[in-house]
């Protein structure tokens, strides 16, 4: 190694040391650096600028995420399903092998399906028939059937892979509306969930739970081998290394 930093965080590995932990919330961290990103979440730093918009970020990784949405801009999509690819000649040969995947074709709209019975569900879309379960909405891949047309067109981006809710801060995508709306908490200083003992908060439930922890002395995770007890399953992890 040239630096003799750079030597100590590496025999940190089979050690499963972790010596650099949060004041606010008691994670840890193998290297420094890893902190210092951490920590811009309480002081409210953006110190990655994005050099296609401008934009900051409080992580490395998010401003890796967020170049994505750009890359995407330029992609060439697939009608089908969505999916983009870099040359129009990679989109040709997908195109080709959905295909080759869904040989069975709709003789009224051309979609192609894997199986005879799923387009014969989707042919009810041509007939009228709104679903062959009285009182829902089904889905034509699968046949599933949902109460409301939002939960089916949530549940039809499982086949799609579409993912049509974005992060407006970093970009990330989410099959589920409910899914980006915890992830934003990330982002934001919205801290719903309180400690019933010190009144910290939490952005997530979750948080809570292993926060209180501290409070009860809870150790759920046990070694096999050992049967040292650890509050959290990464420590337990990191010991059994």
């Amino acid at each position: 190694f040239r630096w003799r930093c750079q030597l100590l965080s590496h025999q940190r590995i089979p050690t499963g040391e972790w010596p650099y932990e949060c004041g606010e919330c008691g994670k840890s961290f193998r290297h420094s650096t890893s902190l210092i990103q951490h920590q811009n979440i309480y002081t409210g730093e953006w110190p990655f600028k994005c050099g296609e918009c401008g934009k900051g970020f409080r992580h490395k990784g998010t401003l890796r995420v967020h170049h994505s949405i750009h890359t995407r801009e330029k992609l060439q999509k697939c009608s089908e399903c969505g999916k983009g690819f870099p040359t129009s000649s990679e989109l040709v040969l997908h195109q080709q092998t959905r295909t080759e995947e869904r040989p069975l074709r709709c003789r009224d709209c051309g979609k192609g399906f894997k199986q005879s019975s799923n387009m014969s569900i989707h042919r009810r879309i041509h007939t009228g028939e709104r679903s062959y379960e009285k009182g829902l909405y089904n889905c034509e891949e699968c046949g599933k059937g949902f109460r409301e047309r939002f939960s089916l067109i949530q549940h039809q981006n499982i086949h799609t892979g579409e993912r049509p809710y974005k992060c407006e801060e970093c970009g990330k995508s989410f099959r589920l509306s409910s899914n980006v709306i915890i992830h934003q908490r990330i982002h934001s200083v919205e801290r719903p969930y309180e400690c019933d003992k010190c009144r910290k908060r939490f952005r997530t439930s979750s948080s809570v739970l292993l926060h209180q922890r501290m409070h009860t002395g809870e150790r759920p995770y046990e070694c096999p081998q050992c049967g040292k007890r650890f509050s959290r399953s990464f420590r337990l992890t990191r010991h059994q290394r």
